[in-house]
């Protein structure tokens, strides 16, 4: 895995996603997860700028109508659909 992504070196997750997740990574693929959780102590709603990213993009792959709902039997094509939804937002964005 490590082989397939050499500039990869860091991984957010969310606040649910920690425990085990970080020793495992690191332990099988080398890469440092960092957790992105707010502050216990805040009140309100409040940004987190990496929390923010992701949103956002899932809201982008959200406008594909494959992507709304799972209709796919395999996993192969709901990963290509998503390969395909995120070439199409990328070429757009270039353009």
């Amino acid at each position: 895995m490590w082989n397939r992504f050499p500039r990869l070196h860091l991984l957010w997750a969310d606040g649910g996603y920690a425990g085990k997740l970080i020793d495992y990574v690191y332990y099988w693929y080398l890469l440092v997860v960092d957790i992105v959780k707010r502050n216990e102590y805040q009140q309100g709603f409040k940004i987190l700028l990496r929390r923010w990213m992701v949103e956002r993009t899932f809201g982008w792959l959200t406008n594909y109508r494959r992507l709304c709902r799972n209709y796919e039997c395999w996993t192969e094509m709901s990963e290509a659909v998503v390969k395909f939804a995120v070439i199409h937002v990328m070429l757009r964005r270039l353009a």
